[in-house]
């Protein structure tokens, strides 16, 4: 998930909350914590099966948030792009100054319904599923946070191909992040919504590779792999239960009303790709083993475009602190802190698109002024 630490496997965003108290305490992982400050085990179990969030029914109709317009559901989706030969899907509403929305773990395009329809009033605005998600390919890769950001920035160069404004929330944002380091010339702002990564810390740096005994390599190494998919599984098949889903997005959106059938559906449905269950294994333990060189300020001190902070103070899992942090530790940052969750564009999306808008307006670009409606 993010060049960087991602963070749990959210329904639309990321760091989870304990979803699967019972399991824990009938079987025991030894905890790998990553510079997320998450176990790999805290990964596995309070995740919502990423590779299942893609697709929900068409009969779904929730009623527009606070009066809001939302994405008409289209149930074959968008547009679809083909990277490196795997098919992505995004949307496109609008026209003027391009803005590309970046989803969290475990959601999709979607999960900006009541985003998109607002900024396409002023600006062209593209909505990306990351590989692995939503209505893209469910694509037998070694994930990691190198294949999203070099699909994002991919994205910008030959979809976008103008100067952009990068929004992610959760996993989404640290993406946004590490796309942004390596398209600078491209990218002009960033927006981060309760974003995933962390601070490095000098335990990381004295960190060493070893190499594998025999006995690891050809005994502890398969028994573990075997014991990981059968827990996997387990846990692939509990966290789509929508009782548990509803449980979950309720103990980490402050006003529930916007948990709705909609979203529910959208994370529970099981995807008819039947790679979905092995993308859901690499992602739960490959991407998770690999992520500790890429730290926020490793990737912040390599830039230098002006950055908002749109931060959901309730959050049970990301909180203001780091918000605080990150404004301490690169300048060029304005913060909006709001009364709500982990997924604030969602939560409280009316107060999101004007933090967003409000922010776009006074960067010094005039290309940046927005459309008038």
């Amino acid at each position: 998930m993010s060049s960087s630490c991602a963070t749990v496997p959210h329904l639309a965003g990321s760091e989870w909350p304990a979803a699967n108290n019972l399991f824990n305490s009938a079987i025991k992982i030894r905890p790998y914590r990553n510079r997320c400050g998450l176990s790999r085990r805290d990964f596995a179990t309070k995740g919502i099966v990423a590779a299942s969030a893609s697709v929900i029914p068409s009969t779904l109709a929730p009623q527009p948030a606070q009066g809001l317009e939302r994405l008409p559901f289209k149930k074959d989706g968008y547009k679809f792009w083909t990277w490196r030969g795997h098919k992505i899907h995004y949307v496109e509403e609008g026209e003027g100054f391009p803005i590309v929305l970046i989803h969290g773990f475990g959601a999709s395009a979607f999960h900006w319904r009541y985003n998109i329809p607002e900024l396409a009033k002023k600006y062209k605005v593209y909505a990306v599923d990351l590989l692995g998600f939503g209505w893209s390919e469910k694509a037998l890769v070694d994930y990691d946070a190198l294949v999203w950001r070099d699909q994002v920035a991919d994205f910008l160069k030959e979809i976008v191909k103008e100067p952009t404004i990068l929004v992610g929330n959760s996993l989404g944002g640290f993406t946004a992040l590490v796309a942004a380091e390596a398209m600078q010339q491209q990218v002009v702002g960033i927006a981060l919504l309760n974003s995933a990564g962390q601070f490095g810390s000098p335990d990381d740096a004295t960190t060493t590779e070893t190499e594998d005994s025999p006995l690891q390599k050809f005994l502890v190494k398969p028994l573990k792999e075997v014991f990981q998919r059968i827990v996997l599984g387990f846990l692939f098949w509990q966290a789509k239960q929508p009782a548990r889903v509803e449980s979950v997005l309720k103990s980490v959106y402050k006003n529930t009303a916007n948990v709705d059938d909609y979203l529910i559906e959208s994370i529970t449905k099981p995807a008819d790709d039947p790679n979905a269950g092995e993308v859901y294994y690499r992602l739960m333990t490959r991407f998770m083993s690999n992520q500790r060189k890429y730290t926020l300020d490793s990737v912040l001190s390599k830039l230098s475009c002006p950055l908002l902070l749109v931060w959901g103070d309730l959050d049970p899992w990301v909180g203001p602190a780091k918000a605080n942090r990150i404004k301490e530790f690169y300048p060029n940052t304005s913060i909006v802190n709001l009364q709500a969750g982990h997924c604030p564009h969602d939560e409280v999306p009316e107060l999101v698109n004007k933090a967003l808008v409000d922010w776009l307006s006074t960067l010094p670009s005039t290309s940046i002024a927005p459309q008038s409606v």
